[in-house]
């Protein structure tokens, strides 16, 4: 009997899948509460839209695209890149369209990696991380991310040997799914520590925009020496709620992009011309309102909503300062998986739990603040009147797992 690809078996898409399962049955008992994918549910803003509706009136635009993106989409780029973090780009060879930055992550293992060469990922990290290292055939080689460390990797801890091996190593801050930031100072750190290695560094910086209580996330490029090290992934779905559109970018050392668009070129033909002109009035009108598109005063009041209740609950957790996530311990008692799973029985509420994201994610459920305050409060109600955050052992609830 034939049979797929060994490679499926490391791709992580079966916990999704079972919690996408488990809240149809309980829907069709209860509310339920989606705090589990991180999708939008904000529409872009109107002119946006009326930027989308023109451009597909115009003759042409239903041609094939350039894998590269149009001259006016990489050009904005630069400019954008160089009003939000002081990064100058050459439009021509340090910028490169993508349809989306998970698209752009797969592709990129393909382009550096060999079946057996060492790549360095978070652990926890988002799953195509290290999905796409195992596409490529390559390996990863897990890099803890710790709350003792503020969830940053231990570059120290590193094996000189791996180290000696490794072909790149992804990052991603601010981060999905532990919520962490990063500062300038450690990515000077990862610069000298690539350098020292002969490492590509390879940045997702997805979230930059979506940022708390004045807080503004560097780019890895603003760090002394990084473009000659490394590349970074932005993303137009979150920061602009064009998620469906499929629609990023990749930047930074032409040479390190170069082998990524060859591969794009051999699979893609670029993304729809009328979503690139949506882009560009994306950053234009970024650029020209000092920043004041930026999603961030939504989900922070989302953030503060949710926590300020869970608080009342019993359930103290850290505050992000930014993305759309919280990653929250678990109660005692209880792991990740099964706290996950009965919290969706027993209050209706969608998280995923942390050990879908690596072996370190256990202890933790991540919550995506996808929800309008009114029903986020509705949520933390929900698992208030479960009691279900009483310690496991004194529990007098069944447990569903």
């Amino acid at each position: 009997m034939r049979q797929p690809s060994k490679r499926l078996a490391y791709l992580s898409a079966a916990i999704f899948s079972e919690m996408a399962a488990s809240k149809r049955e309980v829907a069709q008992k209860r509310k339920v509460y989606d705090l589990s994918i991180g999708s939008p549910d904000q529409q872009p803003e109107s002119h946006l839209l009326e930027t989308l509706v023109e451009a597909v009136q115009q003759p042409g635009a239903f041609g094939y695209a350039l894998s590269e993106g149009t001259a006016a989409f990489r050009e904005e780029v630069a400019r954008w890149y160089q009003f939000r973090f002081e990064v100058e780009l050459d439009p021509q060879t340090e910028v490169h369209s993508l349809m989306g930055s998970q698209d752009g992550l797969a592709h990129f293992a393909l382009a550096w990696s060999d079946p057996g060469d060492l790549v360095l990922v978070p652990d926890p990290g988002y799953p195509i991380y290290e999905g796409s290292v195992h596409l490529a055939g390559a390996v990863p080689y897990p890099m803890p991310l710790r709350g003792e460390n503020g969830f940053l990797p231990d570059l120290n801890a590193i094996p000189a040997d791996v180290a000696k091996q490794a072909k790149f190593m992804i990052l991603n801050y601010p981060n999905n799914p532990v919520s962490a930031v990063a500062t300038l100072s450690f990515f000077e750190e990862v610069v000298a520590f690539a350098k020292r290695h002969d490492i590509i560094v390879v940045h997702d910086l997805a979230y930059s925009e979506m940022a708390f209580d004045g807080y503004k996330p560097p780019s890895f490029l603003q760090a002394s020496g990084a473009k000659e090290v490394g590349i970074e992934f932005n993303s137009f779905s979150k920061s602009f709620n064009m998620a469906g559109c499929r629609i990023a970018y990749v930047v930074g050392n032409a040479d390190i992009i170069k082998p990524l668009a060859v591969v794009k070129s051999n699979v893609d033909y670029g993304v729809f011309l009328p979503v690139q002109q949506m882009a560009v009035e994306a950053l234009r009108a970024d650029r020209k309102s000092g920043g004041a598109n930026a999603v961030g005063p939504i989900y922070q009041e989302r953030r503060d909503v949710l926590l300020s209740a869970l608080a009342e609950a019993g359930w103290q957790i850290e505050p992000p300062k930014a993305t759309m996530f919280v990653w929250a311990k678990v109660p005692d008692g209880w792991t990740s998986r099964e706290f996950a799973f009965a919290l969706l029985e027993e209050t209706g509420v969608v998280v995923i739990p942390g050990s879908a994201f690596g072996v370190e994610g256990e202890g933790y459920v991540r919550i995506a603040l996808v929800q309008t305050p009114d029903v986020l409060k509705q949520a933390a109600e929900s698992i208030r009147q479960s009691g279900i955050l009483t310690s496991r052992q004194n529990r007098k609830s069944p447990v569903h797992e």
